[in-house]
C-alpha cells in the first residue's frame, strides 16, 4: 500500500486490511478519533507503535513530557513540525517510503 492509498482510505468507515496496529492507529486518528487510536496503540510494544504513541501525545498536547518520553522510546526527534507534517512521514515510513 502506498502513503496515498493508505491516505485515500480515509474516506472509508474502516481502516485497510493488512496494515500494522500502529498504522491503524494512525488512521483513527486522522479520523478524529483519539481515544480509539491510542487504546490501539497503548498496549503495542516496539518503536513503531512508540512513535506513534508520541505523536497522538503531542497531538493531544496535554501531556508534553509523556509524548517526549514516547519520541525516546521510539528513538525519534521530537517533532517540530505540523502535526499533519509527522503523520504523513510516520505514515510513508511504516509503509516502507519513508527515509525519517
Amino acid at each position: 500500500m502506498t502513503p496515498d492509498a493508505f491516505k485515500a482510505s480515509l474516506a472509508n468507515a474502516e481502516p485497510p486490511q493488512g496494515v500494522s496496529v500502529p498504522l491503524v492507529a494512525l488512521w483513527w486518528a486522522a479520523k478524529g478519533d483519539w481515544n480509539k487510536a491510542h487504546v490501539i496503540v497503548q498496549p503495542v510494544v516496539g518503536p513503531e507503535a512508540a512513535w506513534v504513541h508520541a505523536y497522538l501525545h503531542r497531538l493531544d498536547g496535554r501531556e508534553i513530557g509523556n509524548a517526549a518520553y514516547w519520541y525516546r522510546r521510539a528513538d525519534k526527534p521530537f517533532g517540530k513540525g505540523s502535526s499533519e507534517d509527522e503523520w504523513n512521514q510516520i505514515v510513508a515510513e511504516l509503509l516502507g517510503g519513508g527515509n525519517g
